[in-house]
């Protein structure tokens, strides 16, 4: 069973059609690069699988878990929570709580959800032991651990990424989802970001990432697909999408890239 599985999705802003059906699948501990145009659809993915879009139709599931099928009446508040652990995203301008420390940034949401436990009243110290320490070896994993008690405003941009990668760690999610980490940084902050993504991918945690950093999307994927307005115009691994690509708008794409 794919850990994440997209069938015919479509939505529409007004009428305008930002996705015409579109359909993939990914296996735990693969990393799918979505590369394409600006407004060929790629963010819209990743907002309606991470359900802060409703889309016109489809279907979508994660790990075994249907988040959409075109048909689904409401769900309790409590539902909807529970689905959306098993999906993070990282945004690109960082959506970090200003007031808080990055150590409480971390652990905030881990906490509130903690309380929905049956076990929560009588093991609540140890719950949030356990939550404390995971948020220590996530800083240590990014390289943050001096900057647990710092302000997002005393961060770097590289800084601040890096905690919303932790962040979105924290939950543990099935699949990790990130919409152009590197597009709100300057180029001597990118390499420090893409250096941990590769380190995740590395550890097999499953992610997709929407990029412009072509040389990375090739050097770090499973797969990759190239969106071109608002369908999948090519699928495949790194090496059949980059290197023999079968679409003539893949190569115009690619073409733009290479030196």
């Amino acid at each position: 069973m794919s850990v994440l599985e997209v069938r015919d999705l479509k939505k529409s802003f007004g009428k305008t059609e930002v996705l015409k059906g579109v359909s993939f699948t990914l296996e735990e501990g693969e990393v799918l690069s979505i590369i394409g145009s600006s407004g060929s659809g790629k963010t819209t993915i990743l907002r309606c699988v991470n359900q802060l879009e409703i889309p016109d139709s489809g279907y979508i599931s994660v790990d075994g878990e249907v988040f959409f099928d075109g048909s689904l009446g409401k769900e309790s508040a409590s539902e909807r929570r529970k689905k959306q652990r098993l999906v993070g995203l990282v945004f690109q301008d960082f959506h970090l709580f200003p007031q808080y420390n990055v150590h409480d940034n971390l652990t905030l949401a881990a906490k509130l959800l903690a309380k929905e436990r049956t076990d929560y009243k009588e093991n609540k110290k140890k719950i949030f032991a356990e939550i404390e320490a995971k948020a220590g070896e996530l800083l240590d994993k990014v390289g943050l651990s001096e900057k647990k008690e710092s302000y997002p405003c005393q961060l770097s941009g590289g800084q601040k990424q890096r905690v919303s990668i932790a962040r979105a760690l924290m939950l543990e999610p099935k699949v990790l989802f990130f919409d152009e980490p590197t597009s709100a940084l300057d180029p001597e902050l990118t390499g420090e970001i893409l250096k941990v993504i590769k380190s995740l991918a590395e550890e097999k945690v499953t992610m997709v990432i929407v990029t412009h950093e072509m040389s990375f999307a090739k050097a770090v994927s499973s797969k990759v697909i190239f969106m071109d307005n608002g369908v999948i115009e090519e699928e495949g691994t790194p090496e059949e999408v980059f290197d023999n690509p079968k679409s003539h708008r893949t190569k115009e794409f690619i073409s733009k890239f290479e030196d």
